[in-house]
């Protein structure tokens, strides 16, 4: 490693130790246990997955599961790209060192993405209608109230419509996976095993 790049990175890890110590310092004043946002965010992380558990569809659970994991990706990835950029922030979090939003990320919307596609699947609904209202919701409906509660802060102009157009990406992506891998599970064709086997 060259000496210039080794100085760079001893300034960004830091810049990044300076900046969680800013975060833990911010945490204890205005987003710890004695504040009423702190609960709220704590029941946005906690409710979802007690609902989950007792009410996903147990026959399905792998392919649901699949699918949530790929939504809590992705929208992990775009929510970490915003607040990185500047574009949102969210004041309040359960932790000082947990990424953006933790609540949202791991539970709250991958949760319900997960209930709405069991609803899709178990009554042969048309998912990219379902999913385009729930989007709809989330963008202008959800995130319009959590900025009203003070828990989501948009950097400079706001702009529901981009959040929106993220939560159609979210919708997507894991959808086509999702369906890539379960045409795999239900297609041998395509199966290396079986091929090897018959060579033999």
């Amino acid at each position: 490693m060259k000496e210039e790049q080794r100085l760079l990175l001893e300034e960004i890890r830091k810049a990044e130790i300076a900046q969680s110590d800013r975060w833990l310092s911010y945490w204890q004043q205005y987003s710890n246990m004695d504040t009423w946002q702190f609960w709220v965010v704590l029941m946005m992380f906690l409710l979802p997955l007690l609902v989950l558990i007792l009410f996903i569809d147990r026959k399905k659970v792998f392919q649901l599961g699949f699918y949530g994991y790929g939504i809590h990706l992705f929208f992990a990835i775009i929510d970490s790209f915003g607040v990185i950029k500047g574009l949102w922030i969210y004041p309040y979090k359960l932790l000082p060192g947990l990424p953006a939003s933790i609540a949202l990320d791991s539970s709250f919307v991958p949760v319900t993405y997960i209930l709405l596609y069991q609803y899709i699947l178990n009554n042969k609904k048309n998912y990219y209608i379902w999913m385009l209202m729930l989007c709809l919701v989330f963008a202008f409906f959800l995130k319009p109230l959590m900025v009203g509660l003070g828990l989501f802060r948009f950097g400079g102009r706001e702009n529901f419509l981009m959040l929106f157009w993220g939560y159609v990406a979210v919708a997507l992506i894991p959808k086509w996976i999702t369906d890539f891998f379960m045409y795999l599970l239900n297609n041998n064709r395509f199966s290396l095993h079986k091929k090897l086997r018959n060579l033999k």
